[in-house]
């Protein structure tokens, strides 16, 4: 067996790191060696939760000192792709969390450097790996036995990241649109984008609603919804920071020609109805095993077995989920639909 990979957190500001990290000190393939942040409280955490055996107070402390590699990089979506270039040209390897960057122009960027770099670049995407039946509904649609998709819907909402139990470091920069890109329609609209991206491929356009509707504490959109437009099909995406209880959250649809698949993280089974059973058949779910058992065992076995990181996760399909995500901030703030792909090179203000 290959010797373990040594891996460094930077940034510790993204709350999602503490989910994922006891999947780390498990791991068979990767140790946690090195954290990174400027705040104190963070580097205390990730020592007394976790046994990280060294912390800096500064990213370039890390990087310049610690042989790394492959770093977790969970900080704000500007500092994040800053900190994606600077570890590609180290020759690191790098898993951040969605959605990929601030705006297209720095995600094209973060994909740029890790190709110059030649190194992994692995986007995380919770619902992958923590909603129980995502991956086995995935590959039914995927395998034609729904028929030819025609739709996909999918719900991401709760009460707000305060009310969800977030901390204020992540607050801080999630409520800032300067650093996180957007309100509900970049937190949870990436979601959903990269669901439609990975089942039907990239819209033509996209068209969106967005709207400030009842958080006083956010100047942010705390709601959205957005369209894409296929040639024989339709996506639909909806985003809640508001959402009263948990029924509806996270509910995915898949429409095809012959059967409707549904599930959701509540129902920890796949529903499936077809014209012999309407009213649906429930399906027990596949569990992951092996490299697709958790996100840390899927990067770690990339770069161990040097295989391109695929699918939902990947660069690639990340930046295609940040372009309709952009796309649908523009044509909420303009009222009109916006046409695919945008144009190179791009900031988002300009008319499209």
């Amino acid at each position: 067996m290959s010797k373990k990979l040594r891996v460094g957190v930077l940034g510790m500001t993204h709350d999602h790191l503490w989910w994922w990290l006891p999947n780390l000190l498990k791991s068979p393939l990767g140790d946690l060696v090195a954290g990174a942040e400027p705040h104190e409280e963070l580097r205390i955490r990730i020592q007394k939760e976790f046994e990280c055996p060294k912390v800096y107070d500064t990213y370039e402390g890390m990087l310049e000192e610690e042989e790394l590699d492959a770093v977790w990089i969970y900080c704000d979506h500007v500092t994040k792709a800053q900190l994606a270039v600077k570890a590609a040209e180290r020759g690191l390897h790098i898993m951040t969390e969605k959605t990929m960057a601030v705006n297209v122009k720095d995600a094209r960027m973060m994909l740029a450097a890790v190709r110059d770099a030649g190194v992994q670049l692995m986007v995380n995407w919770p619902f992958f790996w923590d909603m129980p039946a995502m991956q086995h509904s995935l590959q039914i649609a995927l395998s034609g036995d729904l028929g030819r998709i025609w739709c996909v819907k999918f719900r991401g909402a709760h009460g707000g990241p305060i009310e969800y139990g977030h901390s204020r470091f992540f607050a801080d920069w999630l409520f800032n649109e300067k650093l996180s890109g957007g309100g509900a329609i970049i937190d949870y609209g990436g979601y959903g984008a990269t669901l439609a991206r990975h089942l039907l491929g990239q819209p033509s356009r996209v068209m969106a609603m967005a709207g400030h509707l009842v958080k006083d504490y956010v100047e942010l959109d705390d709601n959205a919804m957005f369209m894409m437009q296929y040639p024989r099909a339709m996506a639909l995406m909806e985003c809640s920071w508001t959402q009263a209880g948990m029924a509806t959250s996270y509910v995915t649809s898949i429409y095809g020609t012959e059967a409707t698949l549904v599930t959701s993280p509540f129902m920890e089974k796949i529903l499936i109805a077809d014209s012999e059973n309407p009213h649906g058949i429930e399906i027990e779910p596949q569990v992951p095993t092996g490299d697709l058992e958790n996100e840390s065992m899927y990067f770690l076995s990339r770069i161990q077995k040097e295989l391109p990181v695929e699918g939902m996760c990947s660069p690639e399909q990340s930046l295609d989920a940040q372009e309709i995500v952009e796309a649908a901030i523009i044509s909420a703030q303009t009222g009109q639909a916006v046409s695919l792909p945008l144009p190179m090179p791009y900031m988002r203000g300009e008319v499209i």
